[in-house]
């Protein structure tokens, strides 16, 4: 049975930590974040939903895409691969352009085998504890954080019964 999610704001001040562990093997968990098609059934918090309008998934690539709010906000974002090592870790930074939203942080995602299941671990560092306080306060990152990895658990389970089936 897979794992509750874990959010650990303790251990670096600078750092949203957030682990979950998936009743999925580690290859079909590491698919989620491969294609835009993906992407648009599950990434964001509850209520939010994902318009892609560029998806480069290779280091270097870029990733432009749209969360639309349940309030109706629309938040631009741009995430930038810096290394993917397939089925095992992706890292990227978000941000980096005047045209986005103002949050800016790295990102190592690392999707660990166990048994035919999979821990996936998403470390987002900040530049500073301030920077990261201000985007848990005005973004609730870490609320957001969990509940993206909810909606990733009910996904892959989405796509398991289907493979079985």
């Amino acid at each position: 049975m897979g794992g509750r999610n874990s959010i650990d704001l303790d251990t670096d001040r600078c750092s949203i930590i957030g682990s979950r562990v998936f009743d999925a093997p580690r290859d079909l968990v590491f698919s989620a974040f491969t294609d835009p098609k993906h992407l648009a059934q599950w990434w964001g918090p509850d209520g939010f939903t994902t318009t892609t309008h560029g998806f480069d998934f290779r280091p270097g690539g870029v990733w432009r895409f749209v969360m639309h709010g349940p309030d109706g906000r629309d938040y631009q974002n741009r995430i930038t691969y810096d290394e993917i090592v397939a089925p095992e870790r992706i890292v990227y930074r978000h941000g980096g352009e005047d045209d986005v939203e103002p949050v800016q942080f790295s990102q190592t995602l690392t999707f660990e085998d166990i048994g035919g299941r999979t821990r996936l671990i998403w470390h987002g560092r900040f530049p500073t504890a301030e920077e990261r306080a201000r985007v848990i306060r005005e973004y609730g990152a870490d609320k957001g954080l969990s509940q993206t990895m909810a909606r990733l658990a009910d996904y892959v389970a989405t796509i398991t019964t289907k493979k079985i089936a």
